[in-house]
């Protein structure tokens, strides 16, 4: 027999366990940085719409260096939290029962990008772009560095233990930035900060 339109029907929704956690990466290899210029998103966009080319410009290795950095205001560098994220649920792979599909729903990083604290210097590299053509970069790279996350997760899907495991993993085997682990290279490594050193 259906249930009358006018019927109020009472739904019970179980609460989310939601925590918070706070956890401190450390660097354990220089962290490369390559944030999109404005000129390289300029150049993207005129190409989209068919804009003519303009003559390359001369390479500015010191613009190029600063252009690479993620700033934030007040003279700060930050670095996208959804690396660290991407990190931890790719390190996935390297623990027993744990599906990258269920990670990504089970905890968030508050913020866009999270503070680098260090101090970063221009780094200059041989690269091949487009056919194999050689070309040199110039970057800006944190040799010490460490970052600050705010994790909100769903203690009913994944424990604050797990979490941190995943990013320890995640540290070694996958990295952030340019030339990681994931990427063939040993740059952007990181590890979870003990008590002693937090």
């Amino acid at each position: 027999m259906a249930t009358p339109a006018n019927t109020t029907q009472s739904i019970s929704l179980p609460k989310i366990d939601l925590r918070m956690l706070h956890i401190r990466l450390i660097g354990d290899s220089p962290l490369i940085c390559h944030a999109w210029s404005d000129k390289a998103k300029k150049m993207m966009l005129d190409k989209q719409m068919k804009k003519a080319k303009a003559a390359k410009e001369a390479k500015d290795p010191e613009q190029d260096f600063r252009d690479s950095l993620y700033h934030l205001p007040g003279g700060r560098f930050g670095f996208p939290v959804v690396a660290f994220k991407a990190a931890a649920v790719s390190a996935c792979r390297f623990s027993d029962g744990m599906k990258m599909t269920e990670a990504r729903g089970a905890f968030h990083i508050g913020a866009e990008m999270a503070e680098i604290h260090g101090e970063p210097t221009p780094r200059e590299d041989m690269v091949r772009v487009g056919m194999g053509t050689a070309d040199i970069r110039y970057r800006g790279e944190f040799k010490k560095w460490h970052v600050d996350l705010a994790i909100r997760y769903n203690a009913g899907a994944m424990s604050a233990e797990q979490i941190v495991n995943l990013f320890n993993i995640a540290g070694f085997g996958v990295g952030v930035g340019e030339w990681r682990p994931e990427k063939d290279g040993s740059y952007g490594m990181f590890h979870v900060a003990s008590e002693g050193e937090a």
